[in-house]
Protein backbone atom coordinates (compact mmCIF):
# COMPACT_ATOMS: atom_id res chain seq x y z
CA UNK A 1 0.00 0.00 0.00
CA UNK A 2 1.42 3.39 -1.12
CA UNK A 3 1.92 5.91 2.24
CA UNK A 4 0.16 8.92 2.34
CA UNK A 5 1.92 11.79 2.43
CA UNK A 6 0.81 12.52 6.26
CA UNK A 7 2.01 9.22 6.53
CA UNK A 8 5.45 10.00 5.43
CA UNK A 9 5.16 13.37 7.60
CA UNK A 10 4.93 11.13 11.02
CA UNK A 11 7.27 8.51 10.31
CA UNK A 12 10.06 9.13 12.84
CA UNK A 13 13.43 8.87 10.79
CA UNK A 14 16.53 9.24 12.12
CA UNK A 15 17.40 12.55 12.59
CA UNK A 16 20.10 14.54 14.13
CA UNK A 17 23.16 15.95 14.09
CA UNK A 18 26.27 14.05 12.64
CA UNK A 19 29.88 15.40 9.98
CA UNK A 20 28.92 16.77 6.37
CA UNK A 21 30.00 13.25 4.31
CA UNK A 22 31.37 14.85 1.49
CA UNK A 23 31.14 18.67 0.00
CA UNK A 24 28.15 19.24 -1.76
CA UNK A 25 26.47 22.83 -2.68
CA UNK A 26 27.24 24.91 0.51
CA UNK A 27 27.70 22.43 2.80
CA UNK A 28 31.72 21.61 3.72
CA UNK A 29 32.73 18.20 4.26
CA UNK A 30 33.18 17.58 8.24
CA UNK A 31 30.63 20.59 9.08
CA UNK A 32 27.81 19.41 11.76
CA UNK A 33 24.83 18.34 9.81
CA UNK A 34 21.68 18.49 11.00
CA UNK A 35 19.26 15.82 8.70
CA UNK A 36 16.30 16.96 10.10
CA UNK A 37 13.17 15.18 9.98
CA UNK A 38 9.86 15.96 8.09
CA UNK A 39 8.06 16.59 11.46
CA UNK A 40 10.80 19.06 12.31
CA UNK A 41 10.77 20.61 8.84
CA UNK A 42 7.07 21.17 9.03
CA UNK A 43 6.93 22.11 12.98
CA UNK A 44 9.59 24.99 12.16
CA UNK A 45 7.44 26.31 9.30
CA UNK A 46 4.19 26.42 11.18
CA UNK A 47 6.24 28.78 12.98
CA UNK A 48 6.75 31.07 10.31
CA UNK A 49 4.57 33.69 10.84
CA UNK A 50 1.47 34.96 8.32
CA UNK A 51 3.31 37.59 5.17
CA UNK A 52 6.73 36.24 6.70
CA UNK A 53 9.19 34.24 3.95
CA UNK A 54 11.85 32.51 4.14
CA UNK A 55 13.56 31.01 1.48
CA UNK A 56 15.07 27.55 1.54
CA UNK A 57 18.48 28.61 2.30
CA UNK A 58 17.02 30.51 5.55
CA UNK A 59 14.99 27.97 6.31
CA UNK A 60 18.15 25.53 6.44
CA UNK A 61 20.51 27.91 8.50
CA UNK A 62 17.31 28.43 10.67
CA UNK A 63 16.99 24.87 11.77
CA UNK A 64 20.27 23.98 11.62
CA UNK A 65 21.29 26.60 14.76
CA UNK A 66 18.22 25.77 16.42
CA UNK A 67 19.80 21.89 16.44
CA UNK A 68 23.04 23.01 17.24
CA UNK A 69 24.49 21.94 13.72
CA UNK A 70 25.91 24.64 11.21
CA UNK A 71 24.23 23.41 8.21
CA UNK A 72 21.18 21.37 7.44
CA UNK A 73 21.31 18.52 4.95
CA UNK A 74 20.55 20.03 1.75
CA UNK A 75 18.91 16.80 -0.01
CA UNK A 76 16.88 15.83 2.86
CA UNK A 77 15.01 19.25 2.98
CA UNK A 78 13.93 19.06 -0.60
CA UNK A 79 12.01 15.93 0.39
CA UNK A 80 10.42 17.09 3.43
CA UNK A 81 9.48 20.39 2.33
CA UNK A 82 7.54 18.26 -0.55
CA UNK A 83 6.55 16.23 2.26
CA UNK A 84 5.39 18.80 4.00
CA UNK A 85 3.51 20.73 1.44
CA UNK A 86 1.13 17.68 0.11
CA UNK A 87 0.74 16.49 3.69
CA UNK A 88 -0.82 19.74 3.84
CA UNK A 89 -2.81 19.80 0.88
CA UNK A 90 -4.14 16.07 1.63
CA UNK A 91 -5.41 17.92 5.29
CA UNK A 92 -7.07 20.70 3.00
CA UNK A 93 -9.07 18.21 1.11
CA UNK A 94 -9.75 16.30 4.31
CA UNK A 95 -11.93 20.09 5.31
CA UNK A 96 -9.00 21.35 7.38
CA UNK A 97 -8.66 25.42 7.03
CA UNK A 98 -5.42 26.80 5.56
CA UNK A 99 -4.85 27.88 9.38
CA UNK A 100 -5.07 24.18 10.21
CA UNK A 101 -2.23 23.55 7.74
CA UNK A 102 1.99 23.97 7.47
CA UNK A 103 2.07 27.48 5.49
CA UNK A 104 4.66 26.22 3.05
CA UNK A 105 4.10 28.76 0.96
CA UNK A 106 6.28 30.71 2.70
CA UNK A 107 9.13 29.16 1.84
CA UNK A 108 8.22 27.64 -1.52
CA UNK A 109 7.56 29.91 -4.38
CA UNK A 110 7.45 29.69 -8.25
CA UNK A 111 11.08 29.65 -8.65
CA UNK A 112 11.74 26.67 -5.80
CA UNK A 113 12.36 23.56 -7.60
CA UNK A 114 10.47 21.62 -5.38
CA UNK A 115 7.43 24.03 -6.35
CA UNK A 116 7.26 22.61 -9.32
CA UNK A 117 7.10 18.50 -8.22
CA UNK A 118 3.83 19.24 -6.26
CA UNK A 119 0.99 16.74 -6.99
CA UNK A 120 -1.55 19.77 -6.64
CA UNK A 121 0.64 22.64 -9.27
CA UNK A 122 2.08 25.71 -8.26
CA UNK A 123 -1.21 27.96 -8.61
CA UNK A 124 -1.86 27.63 -5.02
CA UNK A 125 1.34 28.02 -3.84
CA UNK A 126 1.24 31.50 -5.64
CA UNK A 127 -2.45 32.50 -4.73
CA UNK A 128 -1.19 31.39 -1.06
CA UNK A 129 2.25 34.03 -1.34
CA UNK A 130 -0.22 37.07 -3.40
CA UNK A 131 -3.16 36.46 -0.69
CA UNK A 132 -0.12 37.13 1.97
CA UNK A 133 1.38 39.71 0.01
CA UNK A 134 4.28 37.81 -0.30
CA UNK A 135 6.61 38.48 -3.74
CA UNK A 136 6.88 36.15 -6.96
Amino acid sequence: MVKSWNDRLNTPGINGVKPTPRTMADVIEGQPMLVPTARQVDDFIRSIPEGVEMDVRALRTALAIEHGAEVTCPVTIGYHLRTVAEAANEDLERGMTLSDIAPFWRVLDSNTPTTRKLSFGAAFVAAQRKREGLKR
